[in-house]
């Protein structure tokens, strides 16, 4: 396949088994933006690799079928993909090892959305204009007409999903603090979001789910969500 288009979103591959640290990772690189694909294990990224092309892999050192650095040795139809590693301990032979497997770095588990976009914007192609979340049109026609067939469902979705937004909003505000509730708001919300084309909003969504207790992250979700409301 084709690397992605400067106008696309950059594809990355996260393999993790932990179904808490990839909920985390996948949402903070969504955030970026990006396109996250998760495997949950070596062979399972293996299939991925052979399917889809990836511009970065991010891969879990331990993995339930053998240690991360075996991808790199399997994948030769990736061979030319950058890897980054992640791992929870900071063994400096373990971090020798991963980079003499052809890591390019390794990053420390737990890891902050901060120091993740960090480590991604170094390797990963970021599209211009997808940089600035502001950029992002409120409604995205395309998108939403693909998800649900005839205009007339557009449509109509779109009437209901405005009808709730407020209080959705106001629940998910409400929220700040408690992670898990404010977590399962946003989930439904991000979910909708995909439905009706409401691209801006989804991506404060994805942020906010990613980087809960930064206000900057809750300042844009409620400006992305009172833009849809005003209109």
């Amino acid at each position: 396949m084709n690397p992605a288009t400067a106008n696309a979103l950059p594809r990355l591959l996260l393999v993790e088994d932990d179904p808490v640290s990839a909920a985390f990772l996948r949402d903070a690189a969504s955030a970026l933006p990006a396109e996250v694909q998760v495997a949950g294990s070596l062979a399972e990224a293996g299939r991925a690799i052979a399917q889809t092309y990836f511009d970065l892999w991010l891969v879990d050192a331990n993995l339930p079928d053998g240690r991360g650095e075996i991808l790199l040795d399997a994948g030769a139809c990736g061979a030319n993909t950058p890897a980054l590693a992640h791992t929870a301990t900071n063994d400096a032979a373990a971090r020798e090892r991963l980079l003499a497997a052809g890591f390019i770095e390794v990053l420390c588990k737990p890891l902050g959305v901060a120091a993740l976009h960090a480590a991604l914007r170094r390797h990963l192609p970021l599209p211009s204009h997808r940089v600035n979340d502001a950029a992002l049109p409120d409604w995205n026609d395309a998108g939403a007409l693909a998800a649900l067939g005839e205009v007339s469902h557009v449509e109509a979705l779109r009437q209901l999903f405005l009808r709730e937004l407020p209080a959705r909003r106001a629940r998910i505000v409400a929220a700040a603090g408690d992670v898990a509730a404010m977590h399962a708001e946003l989930h439904r919300l991000s979910a909708s979001c995909g439905f009706v084309g409401a691209d801006r909003l989804r991506d404060a969504v994805r942020l906010l789910m990613a980087s809960p207790s930064d206000p900057a992250a809750m300042h844009a979700f409620v400006v992305a969500a009172d833009a849809l409301i005003a209109a």
